[in-house]
């Protein structure tokens, strides 16, 4: 389904060009998060500060990830330059995804989206999974499991130029703890990656392709899901706008910062008529992707390989 059937040309130039003024909002929004992420337990010495910043720096590592994503597609600024730049030394460099391997692998995944090529299949193609199955997965998720995977994962890299912006990143916030003498909150970062941000990940993944029509339609309203999203959705799960899945799918180029603009307008349209498309909540998100045992999916065990793997 092309875009401009519901959309004309002026309206679509309009929201694929950059604002870096935005841009830069959505930065500053993502780098106070983190600020207070580690200014919680830092001023509040409770158990409960420390879970609480975890878990809101698990959020920020998905939420840098997205901001990386949008850089990926060169369309976060208006600068080819500063897209790359940002999305390797900043974005990519908290949650240690390297911005490269990862730009080359997600722009195969929009080609492909939609046939049996698309790398990221595997990582949905089990859902709708039984509710033990499903119970299993967020139970590894929680549990630490997949979050040691995770982490063996980010510093296997076969480049070791990849994780210089990792240590850059994270040597410079280890100094200013250390300046500020609160370098024990440093471990919040781990503990949020050991047991919150693979929950996270998973939920954000079930929402884009999980449990949708049909993996092998190119029309990304049956293959893509977008998935409304409340206040503390939008904190951990969905950061940057990355909900609006399908309006992603349609128009890539579409900055995320964009992309509620886009979906008012197809919505408004007549797009998201169909209930299919558009889910109301991630509690939704999860019913979709459950199914019992008889209807279950099979699960693809070819596919790419990285740190979705804990999402099988």
């Amino acid at each position: 389904m092309n875009i401009l059937s519901y959309i004309d040309k002026q309206e679509l130039r309009a929201l694929t060009t950059a604002d870096n003024w935005q841009a830069a909002y959505v930065v500053a929004v993502n780098v106070a998060l983190v600020v207070a992420g580690f200014a919680l337990p830092a001023l509040w010495h409770h158990p409960i500060a420390w879970i609480l910043a975890s878990i809101l720096l698990a959020g920020r590592a998905l939420g840098f990830a997205i901001l990386m994503h949008d850089t990926a597609h060169l369309s976060f600024f208006t600068s080819r330059k500063v897209n790359q730049w940002m999305g390797k030394w900043t974005f990519g460099a908290l949650p240690n995804v390297p911005y490269a391997a990862y730009r080359r692998g997600h722009l195969e995944h929009h080609r492909t989206a939609g046939t049996g090529a698309d790398p990221d299949l595997a990582f949905v193609s089990g859902y709708p999974a039984t509710r033990a199955s499903l119970a299993r997965k967020f139970l590894r998720d929680i549990s630490g499991i997949n979050g040691i995977k995770g982490i063996i994962y980010q510093f296997q890299s076969t480049d070791r130029g990849a994780l210089y912006p990792f240590f850059v990143m994270h040597g410079l916030i280890i100094a200013a703890l250390w300046t500020l003498g609160s370098i024990q909150v440093y471990a919040c970062w781990w503990l949020g990656q050991l047991f919150a941000y693979p929950l996270l990940l998973r939920l954000r993944v079930m929402g884009e392709h999980g449990g949708v029509p049909d993996h092998m339609d190119r029309d990304p309203r049956r293959s893509t899901a977008t998935t409304l999203a409340g206040p503390i959705a939008r904190l951990l799960i969905a950061p940057n706008f990355v909900n609006y899945h399908v309006e992603h799918h349609m128009a890539a180029t579409v900055p995320g910062y964009k992309l509620p603009t886009l979906h008012k307008l197809l919505r408004a349209r007549g797009y998201f008529d169909v209930a299919e498309y558009l889910a109301t909540s991630y509690w939704a998100v999860i019913r979709r992707c459950t199914a019992l045992n008889r209807n279950a999916a099979k699960r693809l065990t070819k596919g790419a390989r990285g740190t979705l793997d804990t999402m099988r």
